[in-house]
């Protein structure tokens, strides 16, 4: 019971810093880098709830292929020198940080009032098909059939995007001659 807790806490603290480091890291390999430690976290922390198949499914589908994915994207887009925030800071500037501080002051209040309680019990009681392939192939074909699909559409939007962003922070161009997609909708060109 202690190893679980011990992991538990060890596990979660991994996902929240791996998130962290996401947002916080300049260099974009190493954000991807961060991202890989905080779904093996979040891998982890399945295993706690012995949700073997969707551990399974975080580890070979996210670690594994979407990972893949965003590091040729990142190895594409490749490094900018570019500073990322304007040099004058705005009003946003001031009044981000205080939006910050509420958001973590009531997600401390969230959680030592609601959860801290319940970490020495054995948690809900749930059938034997929780978890399985058939219950969560029947959850994402029926019940969350739009979301999944928005995420897939999501991800495939983000990486055609960034490869027309660092197209055009490269310089590179069109020919005279090409024909885009926005042409062809517009009924410019055929």
């Amino acid at each position: 019971m202690f190893f679980e807790q011990l992991l538990f806490f060890l596990a979660g603290g991994g996902a929240i810093a791996g998130a962290v480091g996401v947002v916080l890291l300049r260099n974009p390999f190493f954000s991807v880098l961060a991202l890989v430690a905080h779904l093996i976290s979040l891998t982890v922390l399945f295993l706690l709830l012995t949700a073997a198949f969707l551990a399974a499914a975080q580890v070979v589908v996210y670690a594994g292929a979407v990972m893949v994915l965003y590091v040729f994207v990142v190895a594409y887009v490749g490094g900018s020198d570019d500073e990322l925030r304007p040099e004058t800071a705005g009003p946003l500037a001031a009044i981000g940080p205080i939006f910050a501080g509420a958001l973590l002051i009531e997600l401390i209040i969230a959680v030592v009032g609601s959860g801290l309680s319940l970490l020495d019990s054995t948690g809900a009681k749930v059938g034997d098909n929780f978890g399985s392939p058939a219950a969560i192939g029947d959850a994402l074909l029926t019940k969350f059939l739009l979301p999944f699909e928005a995420a897939s559409f999501l991800l495939l939007i983000a990486a055609v995007g960034a490869v027309v962003l660092a197209r055009k922070r490269r310089g590179l161009h069109e020919p005279a001659d090409a024909v885009s997609v926005a042409d062809v909708f517009r009924g410019g060109q055929t």
